[in-house]
C-alpha cells in the first residue's frame, strides 16, 4: 500500500492503451513503457561493463517483441472472450428458465400428472443455494439463516466492464421477506485483470426489511438492580452472513491514512474478498448445475488429492536435507543458541498470519 505507483509501471495505462482499436498506438505505448522503464533503471546498465551492456540490450530487444506478441495475445483473448460470452448467453437463458419453471423439460408434464404435490414444485428448488454450498470457498460464508434468503436466488450473471475495467456479478432475487432489492450487485475495479490486482469493490446497499437484517445481530442486556433505567439496553453488532459480500472493505483515498498493519489486514480481506467474487464468477456460474449436484466438488476433491501427494513427495525430500544439515549443526549448537538469545526480537510482524482466519460470531435469531 506504499505510495510508490509514480515511478512504478503503471499498469492501468497499459491496461487503457490496450482497448485502443489503433494496433499502431498499442504498440507505441507498450514501446513507451519500455523506455521508461530502461530511464528509470539506467544506472543498472551503467554499471556493466560494455560487453554485458551490449549483450543486454539485445536482450531488451527481444524482450520488446516478446511484449508486442504479448498486446496481440490480449487483444485476441479479449476478443475470443467476448465472442463466446456472446455464445453461451442462450444457453443461460435456458437454465434459467427451467430452474425458475418458467419452462418445462420434456416428459415431465405427464409425469408430473400422476402425483399432485410434483405438480405443484416449479423448476429447481433452491438450485443456486445448492450449488455455492458445495463449494468450499462460498461455504464458508454461507450461515444457516443465510439460506432462507439464498432460497429465493433466481440467477447470476457476470458481465465485463470497461471503464474502469473490471467486472460486476448481479444477484437476481425473487420478491422475499428479508429484503426489497430485486438485484444486489457486485462491482470489481481491477488494476489489471490478467494479474490479476484488485483497485477497489463496490456492492448494493441491501434495503433489509423491518427485523430481517441478516448481517447485524442485536445485544440486549437486562438493566442493572436499582438502575432508574428499567429498559433493557440494546446494542447492534455486525455478525457473519453470506450477504455481507455486498458490503467489501472500503481502501481509504489516502494511503497516510492507515499503518502498515491496518494495510496488511486491508489487503488480507480484499484478497478474500476477491476470491468469492472470482469463484461464483469463474465456477458457479458456467458450471452451477455441476456445483448442484456436487459433480464439480468431487471433481476439485480428486485434484487436491494429486496435490497433496506432491507435497508428499516434496516434503519428505525437505526432510531428507534437513536431517543432514541438522548432522552438519551439532557441533555448532551452544554458539548458535548463545546468537538466538540476543536476538529475540522482530518477529513479532511476521504473527499477523495467525489472526487472518478470525470471524465475526455468527447471528443467532433474537
Amino acid at each position: 500500500m506504499t505510495n510508490n505507483n509514480k515511478e512504478a509501471f503503471n499498469i492501468a495505462d497499459l491496461s487503457s492503451a490496450l482497448n485502443e482499436e489503433d494496433r499502431v498506438d498499442l504498440v507505441n505505448a507498450l514501446k513507451s513503457k519500455i523506455q521508461s522503464l530502461a530511464g528509470q533503471h539506467s544506472d543498472v546498465l551503467e554499471s556493466l561493463s560494455p560487453v554485458v551492456r551490449k549483450r543486454v540490450e539485445v536482450l531488451r530487444e527481444i524482450q520488446g517483441e516478446h511484449d508486442e506478441l504479448e498486446a496481440k495475445f490480449l487483444e485476441e483473448r479479449a476478443a475470443l472472450e467476448a465472442k463466446y460470452q456472446i455464445l453461451y448467453q442462450p444457453l443461460y437463458t435456458k437454465r434459467f428458465e427451467i430452474v425458475n419453471g418458467v419452462a418445462e423439460v420434456e416428459g415431465v408434464a405427464k409425469e408430473a400428472t400422476a402425483d399432485t404435490a410434483e405438480a405443484e414444485e416449479k423448476g429447481v428448488p433452491s438450485f443456486w443455494l445448492n450449488a455455492m454450498k458445495n463449494n468450499d470457498v462460498l461455504a464458508e460464508e454461507i450461515t444457516e439463516r443465510d439460506e432462507g434468503a439464498l432460497k429465493f436466488l433466481k440467477d447470476i450473471k457476470w458481465t465485463r466492464i470497461e471503464d474502469p475495467k473490471g467486472f460486476k456479478l448481479d444477484f437476481f432475487f425473487d420478491s422475499n421477506p428479508y429484503f426489497s432489492n430485486s438485484v444486489l450487485t457486485k462491482t470489481y475495479h481491477m488494476v489489471d485483470e490478467d494479474e490479476p490486482i484488485l483497485e477497489k469493490a463496490i456492492g448494493t446497499e441491501i434495503q433489509w426489511l423491518p427485523g430481517k437484517c441478516l448481517t447485524q445481530k442485536v445485544l440486549k442486556k437486562k438493566p442493572k438492580k436499582g438502575s432508574k433505567n428499567a429498559k433493557p439496553i440494546t446494542k447492534t453488532e455486525t455478525c457473519e452472513s453470506f450477504f455481507n459480500f455486498f458490503n467489501p472493505p472500503e481502501v481509504p483515498e489516502d494511503d497516510e491514512d492507515i499503518d502498515e498493519d491496518m494495510a496488511e489486514e486491508l489487503q488480507n480481506q480484499m484478497e478474500q474478498d476477491y476470491d468469492i467474487g472470482s469463484t461464483i464468477r469463474d465456477k458457479i456460474i458456467p458450471h452451477a448445475v455441476s456445483w448442484f449436484t456436487g459433480e464439480a466438488a468431487q471433481g476439485e476433491e480428486f485434484g487436491d488429492l494429486d496435490d497433496e501427494e506432491e507435497d508428499e513427495d516434496d516434503d519428505d525430500e525437505d526432510d531428507e536435507e534437513e536431517d543432514e544439515e541438522e548432522e552438519e549443526d551439532d557441533d555448532d549448537e551452544e554458539e548458535e543458541d548463545t546468537k538466538t538469545k540476543k536476538k529475540k526480537g522482530g518477529v513479532a510482524a511476521q504473527l499477523g498470519d495467525g489472526q487472518q482466519g478470525e470471524r465475526p460470531p455468527e447471528c443467532k435469531q433474537q
